[in-house]
């Protein structure tokens, strides 16, 4: 019985190498959940008669991306270093600065985001509702941090420096100009054209607590800390664009 699991359990090579690249491990999670953003534009159908699940297709193609993207994580989780766990006096803060700037259009009454993921299409089924809810708060709290800071401020800040496959080799936080520039551009062409000042700022505050920290995790928890607050300013006012 062991050896039929051997031969039959066993995970396929290919499937091995991909597990040891460090690239693919900082990439691929962002590069994945990216394309299945597009997804729910797909299979949306505008007509109000028709159940929620097709006139809103997000409220559960989010929860499938997140377990997806999710177990992505967990198959390259030995590639990812997040400590030392310092500078979170800098990088807490920062975050609550850098999600009050990406609000300050709206709060101030320069801008309305009212269209995106609306909960209320779900006030049918209050247990729906409330997992839908739940769901955009782990994709938005866990994996979004995490998937984004490897990638822009893990991945991306080394390689710009070194072009090629050494890029593991450069001390995570360490500061060009150039690298500055490409990567906070970068981060601010990745959002919608109605973020691009805000998204610049927050490029820039990331980038100044990977910088100034050397930490990963303080990357991902301020991060984790704006979006948080995003989230519940969402319910709130119910400006579901920013979702």
């Amino acid at each position: 019985m062991e050896g039929w699991c051997d031969s039959v359990c066993e995970m396929p090579s290919s499937l091995k190498r991909l597990r040891e690249s460090v690239t693919a491990a900082h990439v691929l999670p962002l590069a994945v959940f990216m394309l299945l953003n597009l997804v729910p534009g797909w299979l949306r159908i505008e007509n109000s008669e028709l159940p929620w699940y097709q006139q809103a297709p997000e409220h559960w193609l989010y929860p499938a991306q997140t377990f997806f993207v999710g177990a992505l994580l967990l198959f390259f989780a030995k590639h990812y270093r997040l400590a030392p766990w310092r500078g979170l006096d800098w990088a807490l803060p920062l975050g609550v600065l850098g999600i009050a700037f990406w609000v300050a259009p709206v709060g101030l009454g320069w801008a309305e985001r009212l269209d995106g993921f609306n909960p209320e299409i779900l006030a049918q089924w209050p247990q729906w509702q409330l997992a839908a809810i739940v769901m955009r708060f782990v994709r938005m709290v866990v994996v979004v941090p995490l998937i984004e800071e490897l990638f822009w401020r893990g991945f991306l800040m080394r390689y710009v420096r070194t072009g090629d496959g050494t890029w593991p080799q450069i001390p995570f936080g360490s500061h060009s100009w150039k690298v500055y520039g490409i990567v906070t551009l970068l981060v601010m062409l990745a959002h919608d054209p109605a973020d691009y000042a805000v998204a610049f700022i927050w490029g820039s505050l990331v980038y100044f607590v990977a910088v100034r920290t050397k930490s990963l995790g303080a990357c991902v928890l301020m991060h984790a800390l704006a979006n948080l607050l995003l989230g519940f300013y969402i319910l709130e006012t119910r400006h579901w664009g920013f979702w």
